[in-house]
């Protein structure tokens, strides 16, 4: 399914998964009884023994199909690929996944149609953007690989940057917000600043000024719904024509939000991966 190459001497396979990897005892258990780590050869490996750096790991072993039904074709453009992950950017106006079995137009489904014809059948979100946010997504290969770059997540150890244009000229060049963000109890949609809330965190860095906007870049920390778009309209600072988190129309009637870069060390290839929308100038 894929090779791994120990970076370490003495590292152990057991050490590889459990500390390294920090898999789940479940996935660990599968691995082991179904035998799914062996050398390049394909001889088995003992998982408590002591291997040299250089030394290539195959792992084979079963996965699961995903339930994306693929779109008719494929329009997404894809940023980044290898065996374990792709970034694709996607559009404004579709959404990350499907929420009703009916929904066959969403980014996972455009995705799954171009896994599928490259004789794959998982793929799996790793955060997901808005509806009307455009730009890069994460999007996992195999279960192994969800399982990391989730924890990834988890951990802020992957760098989302995002852009907004907002209104207002925000005073300091660069802050933090820190609020936690909740359901608006009077929209279905909507979300507040609520002390009830969920942690949330989001770094700003003012990059462009203008005559009565700004526009920002914007790192999260965690990755609540709508969270950019509360804590900036938190801040006095709503994205210019979110009229949702009171901001002025504007004559698209829309708001512009885009995640424009994703940084991280990949665990499989031990490299930093940064990819940057090819739809993004500044």
């Amino acid at each position: 399914m894929f090779q791994y190459e120990i970076t370490q001497d003495g590292l152990t396979v057991e050490e590889l998964l459990r500390s390294k990897w920090r898999l789940g005892k479940k996935i660990v258990h599968e691995l082991r009884m179904a035998k799914a780590v062996t050398f390049k050869d394909g001889t088995p490996v003992q998982w408590k023994d002591n291997l040299e750096a250089g030394t290539i790991l195959q792992f084979t072993f079963d996965i699961p199909k995903s339930n994306y039904a693929p779109s008719d074709s494929f329009d997404i453009a894809i940023q980044y690929e290898d065996d374990h992950c792709l970034i694709v950017s996607k559009p404004k106006g579709m959404a990350t996944h499907p929420n009703e079995p009916q929904d066959k137009d969403t980014c996972m489904n455009h995705v799954i149609a171009h896994i599928k014809k490259n004789g794959g059948h998982y793929a799996e979100h790793v955060h997901r953007l808005d509806r009307g946010t455009k730009g890069l997504l994460l999007v996992a290969k195999h279960p192994i690989a969800k399982s990391i770059f989730d924890r990834m997540i988890e951990e802020k150890s992957i760098i989302r940057t995002y852009e907004a244009e907002v209104q207002g000229n925000i005073r300091q060049e660069s802050g933090t917000i820190n609020a936690p963000i909740g359901k608006d109890r009077h929209h279905a949609t909507r979300r507040v600043v609520s002390s009830s809330g969920q942690h949330a965190v989001t770094h700003f860095e003012v990059v462009k000024r203008f005559k009565n906007t700004c526009l920002v870049h914007l790192v999260l920390e965690t990755g609540r719904t709508h969270q950019i778009r509360v804590h900036m309209a938190h801040i006095g600072h709503p994205i210019v024509g979110d009229t949702m988190y009171n901001a002025r129309k504007t004559a698209s009637g829309d708001y512009e939000l885009h995640a424009i870069q994703l940084e991280f060390e990949h665990p499989f290839l031990n490299k930093i991966i940064t990819v940057k929308d090819s739809d993004y100038t500044l």
